[in-house]
């Protein structure tokens, strides 16, 4: 079990870092942890160093990335050479600091150079973490990095005898697909939801894959006749079927939606790992998605881990983790959005299986109460959690204020 490194500990008196460093055992993470902080205080920054420290030790990592920001993550120079940064750099930062762009990269090279070095990171290490993990930038719906098959997540598993695992997959499928034409529906009484759950079981069951078209022609023409004690045409008439399909057609009619059938398919096994057993870095970037297909695509991928991970066997050790950028639209409190079912499920499950869960979020109230937190006092609750946060603050300000005491020869 590696210790992943974290970062240094500050002198509060001489505001410089000191020789104790920070570690976690790679273990630690099996029971999870969240990361909060206001925009900008490097939330993500901490993020990518425990990233590439899980990466080092060769546990694979599924990142969802919601801003974009992740991918920054394939931008590693063994050789820190300026020619490598000056592809990279900001003409505007240039500009301001009044250098040419071939000056700016080679004084950013120079200061990651002995950034890095004060760390103790080496050009070999940089290098061993290139040729030993295979970083990977899925793009769902674009062609931008490598597309992702979503709809290709219809595929038929090979084992159906463990209904939970099946169910919360095609609860997450049909939930994310409905959520895309605009249908909030709830698993429990919405038609719609039960009537695709049904088709897709059916097919499952039988061990026939589907695709999307193939599902909106069995709205029109299903291959069951009831649903639960009803007969289907009482349960959902055929008219209302029908204009069910339309909508659903709809969505396959757009020019842009052939991108989400191209790629490989959504297959968790494949991301984490390559054939020849080489840990990857996939990270999933839906920054160029709207909020619904954002919901969609993540909701698919994390209905896929839980049924992934549940076909694991069990270990102490940490197998895989997924990190989650921004979970705040994903885990809200009240609302129920289709990420929030297998993200609660990941947090209760995944640690004996040996998955690590970090999730980041800009504020401690709302992140602990999408987790299931129940304040006392509920929404007051918030102005308590206020004033300590602003109390601890105000401590720490003091204590970094605090003069150093000189001492007398």
């Amino acid at each position: 079990m590696a210790d992943f490194l974290l970062g240094g500990q500050i002198d509060p008196a001489k505001h410089e870092r000191t020789a104790t460093l920070t570690t976690v055992p790679s273990g630690d993470f099996t029971t999870h942890g969240v990361i909060v902080g206001m925009t900008g205080s490097g939330k993500t920054g901490l993020g990518i160093v425990l990233v590439e420290e899980a990466l080092g030790a060769g546990v694979p990592a599924l990142l969802i990335d919601p801003k974009g920001d992740l991918t920054n993550l394939c931008l590693t120079f063994p050789n820190l050479a300026p020619a490598d940064f000056q592809p990279w750099v900001n003409e505007g930062d240039a500009s301001k600091a009044g250098q040419s762009i071939a000056d700016f990269a080679a004084a950013q090279a120079k200061a990651w150079t002995d950034g890095l070095a004060s760390w103790g990171i080496t050009p070999d290490r940089i290098a061993a973490l290139r040729k030993n993990v295979a970083f990977t930038i899925y793009t769902p719906g674009s062609n931008a990095g490598v597309a992702l098959n979503i709809v290709g997540s219809l595929q038929a598993p090979t084992d159906v005898s463990d209904a939970e695992v099946i169910g919360d997959e095609i609860e997450g499928f049909v939930s994310g697909l409905l959520s895309l034409i605009g249908i909030d529906a709830d698993p429990l009484s919405s038609r719609e939801h039960i009537l695709l759950s049904n088709l897709i079981l059916n097919e499952w069951t039988a061990g026939r894959s589907l695709d999307l078209p193939g599902l909106v022609g069995m709205v029109q023409q299903p291959p069951i006749r009831k649903l639960g004690v009803f007969e289907l045409d009482q349960f959902f008439p055929p008219k209302d079927r029908t204009a069910f399909a339309i909508r659903l057609n709809g969505l396959l009619a757009s020019p842009s939606f052939g991108a989400w059938m191209a790629g490989p398919a959504l297959d968790i096994a494949s991301m984490l790992k390559t054939p020849d057993g080489k840990p990857r870095c996939a990270i999933v970037t839906t920054a160029h998605l709207s909020d619904q297909e954002r919901q969609f695509v993540t909701t698919l991928i994390l209905s896929k881990l839980v049924t992934w991970m549940r076909r694991q066997s069990g270990t102490t050790d940490l197998r895989a983790l997924l990190y989650m950028d921004e979970v705040a639209g994903y885990l809200p409190p009240t609302a129920m959005p289709p990420t929030k079912k297998p993200i609660m499920t990941l947090m209760k499950q995944a640690r004996a299986f040996g998955v690590g869960v970090v999730l980041t979020s800009f504020g401690t109230f709302f992140c602990a109460e999408g987790l299931g937190v129940d304040w006392p006092g509920g929404d007051l609750a918030l102005l308590y959690v206020a004033v300590v946060v602003a109390g601890v603050a105000a401590l720490q300000v003091a204590s970094l204020a605090r003069p150093v005491a000189k001492v007398k020869a």
